[in-house]
């Protein structure tokens, strides 16, 4: 089962996995889970940490070696998810969370998130 992060799940599994449930952890550490982490991501993290937003406090190059090198799979931003971003309800303004689900849905991964709006979305969104 592929699964992709939302930008928050990430940040906590690399770097604070204390505050993600044992559960969470447990899913994201199965063997039969192939855990995914998108570009967008990186993107968001890069933007708001250059805004000083301390939630986002990571380097991205970093990050991104970090993760590559425990065995995580990177899913770049294709125009096939920047098309499925326009079949979403209006539910959430968020550019990357939309495109996070957008990729999810192309790519027919679970999202696991731990936002409420995204959380509301149709498809296989596991809320954490």
């Amino acid at each position: 089962m592929n699964v992709l992060l939302d930008t928050h799940v990430l940040l906590w599994a690399a770097g604070q996995p204390s505050r993600l449930a044992p559960e969470t952890r447990a899913m994201i550490e199965n063997p039969n889970q192939h855990p995914w982490f998108s570009a967008a991501s990186l993107w968001e993290i890069a933007i708001k940490r250059s805004l000083g937003r301390a939630d986002f406090d990571v380097e991205p190059r970093r990050l991104r070696r970090g993760l590559l090198d425990h065995g995580w799979n990177e899913l770049a931003v294709t125009s096939e998810h920047v098309i499925a971003t326009m079949d979403l309800p209006p539910l959430h303004k968020d550019p990357f969370d939309r495109m996070l689900i957008a990729q999810a849905h192309v790519e027919g991964f679970d999202l696991v998130t731990s936002d409420d709006l995204v959380a509301q979305y149709p498809g296989r969104i596991r809320r954490v």
